[in-house]
C-alpha cells in the first residue's frame, strides 16, 4: 500500500484549508488501497465523492458557459461542456494541482504508475471538488472561483475556437427548417500532395451557398460555411 504526500499540503495548491481533513483523505484514497486493507479496518475510497463531484462540476461549468456564451445555441454549449468536463481535461487540471503526488493507492496500482493514470487523476479531481463542497457547508462560492480560475486556459481555448466552428453554426441554422439538406462538395484540388489547396462548395439542397479554400478539406469547408453564414446575414461572432 502506498501513501502519498501529507494531504494538508494540498491547500497550497487549492487555496482551501479543510475543516474536516477526513473528507480530503477520502477524496485522495483510490479503491485499490481500500481493497488491500484489512477487513476489520474499513477505509473509505473516493468513489462516492467522485459521484457527487461530477454533479458539482457539471453545474458550475454549465452555469459559467450559460452566462458567458449568451449567443451560443444549446448544441454549442453542450460541446463546450463536454470538452471541459472530459476525462483528459480533468486529468490535466489534476496535474496542475500535483494531485497524483497526494493519492493513496494500493501496492499494485502504485507499481503500475497509477499516480499518472488519466482515469485515476480525473476521478480524484471530481472527488476533491465534492470534498470541498461538503466541507464548505454545501456552498459553491469558493468552488466557482477555484474551478473557473483553474480552467482559465481551457475556457480561453473554447472561446477562441467557438467562433471558428462555422460548419456547426450553419448546420444549426439549416436545421431550423427541418427539410433542408446541407452538404459539401470538393470542386478543385491544386498543388503537390504535401502542399495541396482545396476548394469546397457548401450546398443547400441543389444550391451553392458558399465557397471556401483551405490547406485541408476541413479548413475549406469551414471557409465555405463562413461565407454561407454571411450570405444568410448571420454575424461573424
Amino acid at each position: 500500500m502506498a501513501q502519498g504526500r501529507n494531504p494538508r499540503e494540498l491547500s497550497a495548491y487549492t487555496g482551501y484549508r479543510f475543516k474536516d481533513i477526513s473528507l480530503l483523505e477520502t477524496a485522495l484514497t483510490h479503491s485499490s488501497y481500500t481493497n488491500e486493507c484489512r477487513k476489520d479496518l474499513p477505509v473509505k475510497c473516493n468513489e462516492r465523492l467522485e459521484f457527487l463531484g461530477d454533479a458539482v462540476l457539471q453545474i458550475i461549468v454549465s452555469d459559467h458557459l450559460f452566462s458567458h456564451f449568451q449567443n451560443s445555441a444549446e448544441g454549442v454549449l453542450t460541446k463546450l461542456r463536454q470538452h471541459l468536463v472530459c476525462e483528459q481535461t480533468l486529468a490535466k487540471l489534476a496535474q496542475k494541482l500535483s494531485l497524483g503526488e497526494f493519492l493513496v493507492l494500493g501496492k499494485g496500482e502504485e507499481q503500475n504508475g497509477g499516480r499518472a493514470h488519466v482515469a485515476i487523476l480525473a476521478d480524484a479531481f471530481e472527488a476533491l471538488l465534492a470534498a470541498i463542497y461538503l466541507d464548505d457547508g454545501h456552498s459553491m462560492e469558493f468552488l466557482r472561483v477555484f474551478l473557473i480560475g483553474l480552467m482559465r486556459d481551457e475556457i480561453a481555448a473554447c472561446e477562441k475556437n467557438r467562433g471558428g466552428d462555422y460548419k456547426t453554426r450553419l448546420q444549426q441554422l439549416v436545421q431550423q427548417d427541418g427539410h433542408e439538406q446541407l452538404y459539401y462538395v470538393v470542386v478543385s484540388e491544386a498543388g503537390p500532395d504535401h502542399d495541396k489547396t482545396f476548394e469546397v462548395c457548401a450546398m443547400l439542397n441543389s444550391n451553392a451557398v458558399g465557397r471556401g479554400r483551405g490547406r485541408s478539406k476541413r479548413e475549406a469547408e469551414q471557409a465555405a460555411a463562413r461565407e454561407a453564414l454571411t450570405l444568410f446575414g448571420v454575424d461573424d461572432e
